[in-house]
């Protein structure tokens, strides 16, 4: 270990321990399920056909033992950070340090691109909003709008994160239970004869669609340092976000597949499905869950993200500004505020585009950093926080998993992803320097 590494048990965040197993659920929960739920039934159908919703479970699967291994890291660790505090832990500052780096670019291009959509959905009943000034301007309110509730405290902004999510799951596990009645009404199977040879032929492609809808689970684990009981908590929230997903997740599946003949061809398959079972109002139901959707996943990323920022700075990596603590909120106010207009920036301007490529790769780097980070975690870890059973099994498949996804990766990603690393090279060591002097 490097004599400047601190160990995952340190407990020197200027930040309270105010959140609890629900918060946690939220934030982790709000990462996974953005607006790709309102649109990927639709791709999921075309690839595997009636096989999609055996396999959303299968994926569910597939991505666990990555889960459970960051499970066990959340548990040992009780500074905030989450991924870069785990392989600082492990490997050192630098390698901490371009995680932190890497993941806070990638969360920041996801909160970029999710404010234009955030506007784009609410431009559907309020049209002038879509182009122009009041679309920059109707971006700017909404990035203060998600400081501000994150920056006047922690139960603000969980409360808040709590009232979204609800106007995101209710109306899909609405339709969900609404949409199995109709199917029980008609009892049409959803395994159909037809369906079954061209179901097989793509479902590779369908599975890596659908892990991309359990992934952004990372970023709620960031705001570990503030957990009341990481050791208990954490492997509790990430493991209910998955089951409640994974169910989820097939179970709308197999009632837009029963319900719309139509499906593959669907633009938007969870408002026509709105629309099919209550029509009108059903439709303009769906597109405001929509909003919730989008808005709850803002909020959490500009919850947790901020953190990142906090924890370098305090491990002396970043300005110090940016580990500023308010004494009034108890919050890291100037790390809220940069990230969230630095995320309006790029939304207002499209710079995030660029950014694009990013995400796939620094996204699966960061999952392998993490897993083969357990074992160094684990020597440091007491008695109380929660382990992996069995060996390197599951480690093992963690490590496949990630290892066929990067088959996947186009070159721009690896250029992309080149570019970001050097640049975090440079900003580390620049940070060196002026320590040293």
């Amino acid at each position: 270990m490097h004599d400047s590494v601190a160990p995952p048990l340190a407990s020197t965040s200027a930040l309270p321990r105010t959140l609890g197993l629900g918060a946690l659920w939220l934030l982790i929960v709000n990462g996974m399920i953005g607006a790709g739920i309102f649109g990927i039934p639709a791709e999921a159908a075309r690839l595997a056909g009636a096989f999609s919703p055996l396999l959303f479970l299968l994926t569910a699967v597939l991505i666990a033992p990555v889960m459970l291994c960051f499970a066990e890291l959340a548990s040992a660790t009780r500074e905030s950070g989450g991924p870069a505090r785990y392989v600082r832990v492990a490997f050192g500052p630098m390698a901490g340090f371009q995680t932190g780096w890497a993941l806070y670019v990638a969360r920041l291009t996801a909160l970029a691109a999710n404010f234009n959509l955030l506007v784009s959905a609410l431009a559907h009943f309020w049209p002038g909003l879509g182009e122009g000034l009041p679309r920059v301007l109707m971006l700017a309110v909404l990035s203060a709008l998600l400081a501000l509730l994150n920056i006047v405290g922690v139960r603000a902004a969980v409360r808040s994160i709590g009232v979204l999510t609800a106007g995101k799951l209710f109306p899909i596990a609405l339709l969900a239970l609404l949409g199995v009645w109709q199917w029980a009404q008609i009892a049409q199977p959803v395994l159909t004869p037809s369906l079954l040879p061209d179901a097989s032929a793509q479902s590779g492609a369908a599975v890596l669609l659908m892990i991309y809808a359990y992934v952004g689970f990372e970023s709620g684990l960031i705001p570990g340092g503030e957990a009341r009981a990481p050791q208990r908590d954490m492997p509790r929230a990430l493991l209910a976000s998955l089951l409640i997903c994974g169910v989820l997740y097939a179970l709308m599946q197999s009632v837009c597949l029963a319900l719309l003949p139509d499906l593959a061809q669907t633009d938007r398959p969870l408002v026509a499905l709105g629309a099919l079972l209550l029509g009108p109002f059903g439709a303009g139901f769906v597109l405001i869950a929509i909003v919730f959707s989008v808005g709850g996943n803002l909020l959490g990323s500009v919850f947790s993200v901020p953190r990142i920022s906090h924890a370098m700075a305090r491990d002396g990596e970043l300005p110090a500004a940016f580990g500023s603590v308010s004494a009034r909120f108890g919050t890291p106010v100037f790390s809220i505020a940069f990230y969230s207009t630095l995320g309006w920036a790029l939304a207002a301007t499209g710079s995030f585009v660029l950014l694009a490529a990013l995400s796939v790769l620094v996204r699966l780097l960061i999952y392998l950093a993490c897993v083969a980070a357990v074992p160094a975690v684990r020597r440091q870890a007491s008695d109380d926080s929660w382990r992996l059973r069995g060996g390197p099994i599951l480690p093992t498949l963690a490590v496949a998993f990630c290892l066929g996804l990067l088959t996947q990766v186009s070159r721009e990603s690896v250029f992309a992803t080149i570019v970001l690393l050097g640049c975090g090279s440079a900003l580390y060591l620049l940070a060196q320097r002026r320590r040293r002097r």
